[in-house]
């Protein structure tokens, strides 16, 4: 298929030109137009986005979402690839499972899954998954996400193994003993709304444990890699820019809700703002953001984690952890820090960084590259309106805002997998 994008801007420039794409590559730029003729109005076109990080619930819990669903959704949020998580029901721990997830997505004519497989059988963090077997059959990464690796040890044969397959260890760093029954960040606000509380030590403890244990491998050649998810705090990322001055192989993201959102959220008792690890302190987001300045953060995810509406209406104490907006994860970290991060850099964190975190090639906008792409708009102002989400989750905490920055189209391997009408 052939597919030509007139009336495109490239990132830092004003000048309009149209691009090529053909048989999934980027065939050159300001051809004469061919095949299937889309105006891109004035958009700026990227690499599409990578989202390392996403709940897409199948199998077990399509209530919650689906691979249509989910898939769909990210791609009208400028997605391309999409790592899904592997906390289904059951646990995706199986090459077969692995091999059928693949194979569904690839139908869809949405975004590009990538699945993570399980780090543990079953993700009870007891006995490793058979991760040779889920490589050869498209895993992504190893993670037991939604568990936190309570076990040490069996998280370092992980690491050791996965290493000498080339493949990337991703943990949800908590403590779980010292996380136990909190809902929401442990501070001054949790104690004035009577909450229990999830301490800030709950996940630098167990960073700091993670990275111990990479450091003993490291000191014995062995080639493992750790990438830690959703950081929440200060003192977390501390550890984590210590270790790379030591010259660890540790990556880490942070997402746009622990940038934009604070535990003072809670007071409404609104299980929206519900999130694992919770919301913190405007001092815990200043210090991410000045981490994704610094390059001490390496990417930006969004652990898209849908629920029902019903579930998020419980209580605090009763509701699931989650927030689900991966459809408008580039908006929101536009309108917000655009000016402080520069283009550049956003665009950045959220294709190329995540693609250097699993070692896979850099995306491009050079002719021969794959053309996974997205046009957005980043001047026109548009309100967040959930009934319009793809994704079955149809709320989220920025209801009503004006963000700018939305995609108009998003290509993924040359066919086009969203347009906005």
């Amino acid at each position: 298929m052939t597919l030509t994008i007139t009336n495109i801007k490239r990132p830092g420039s004003e000048q309009l030109e149209s691009v090529t794409v053909e048989n999934g590559l980027i065939k050159g730029w300001n051809l004469p137009p061919e095949g299937q003729v889309i105006d891109g109005q004035g958009g700026t076109v990227a690499p599409a986005l990578i989202e390392l990080h996403a709940h897409l619930r199948e199998p077990g819990q399509t209530e919650k979402e689906d691979l249509a669903s989910g898939l769909a959704a990210a791609a009208a949020g400028g997605y391309g690839t999409v790592v899904s998580m592997p906390n289904t029901s059951p646990v995706v721990d199986d090459p077969a499972t692995v091999r059928a997830l693949t194979e569904k997505a690839g139908t869809l004519g949405a975004a590009r899954l990538r699945p993570a497989a399980a780090l543990t059988r079953g993700q009870a963090g007891e006995a490793l998954a058979e991760l040779a077997y889920l490589k050869d059959a498209g895993a992504a990464m190893f993670t037991d996400d939604g568990r936190t690796n309570e076990d040490a040890r069996v998280l370092r044969l992980g690491l050791e193994y996965a290493g000498s397959l080339g493949m990337v260890v991703s943990v949800h760093a908590e403590d779980a003993s010292l996380r136990a029954g909190g809902v929401m960040n442990e501070g001054p606000v949790s104690e004035a709304l009577g909450l229990p509380g999830n301490p800030a030590a709950a996940e630098a403890a167990r960073v700091a444990r993670d990275l111990e244990i990479l450091a003993g491998l490291h000191a014995q050649g062995r080639a493992a890699r750790l990438h830690i998810q959703h950081l929440s705090t200060a003192r977390a990322l501390d550890l984590v820019r210590e270790a790379k001055g030591r010259g660890l192989s540790v990556t880490c993201e942070v997402c746009p809700h622990h940038l934009t959102l604070t535990d003072e959220a809670l007071r409404s008792f609104d299980a929206v703002y519900k999130v694992a690890p919770p919301l913190r302190t405007q001092a815990d987001a200043d210090h991410l953001l000045a981490g994704l300045l610094d390059g001490s953060v390496d990417c930006v995810a969004t652990d898209h984690a849908p629920h029902t509406r019903a579930e998020k209406e419980r209580d605090l104490l009763d509701a699931p952890s989650g927030i689900a907006y991966i459809e408008l994860a580039f908006p929101l970290m536009w309108t917000r820090f655009g000016e402080t991060l520069g283009l550049e850099k956003l665009l950045d964190l959220m294709t190329a960084a995540p693609a250097r975190v699993m070692g896979w090639p850099e995306p491009s906008l050079d002719a021969g590259a794959p053309a996974d792409l997205v046009v957005l708009d980043l001047e026109t102002a548009r309100t967040v309106n959930p009934a319009e989400f793809r994704s079955k989750a149809k709320f989220t905490p920025w209801a009503g805002e004006p963000l700018r920055g939305w995609p108009l189209l998003t290509v993924v391997d040359g066919q086009v997998a969203y347009r906005r009408e």
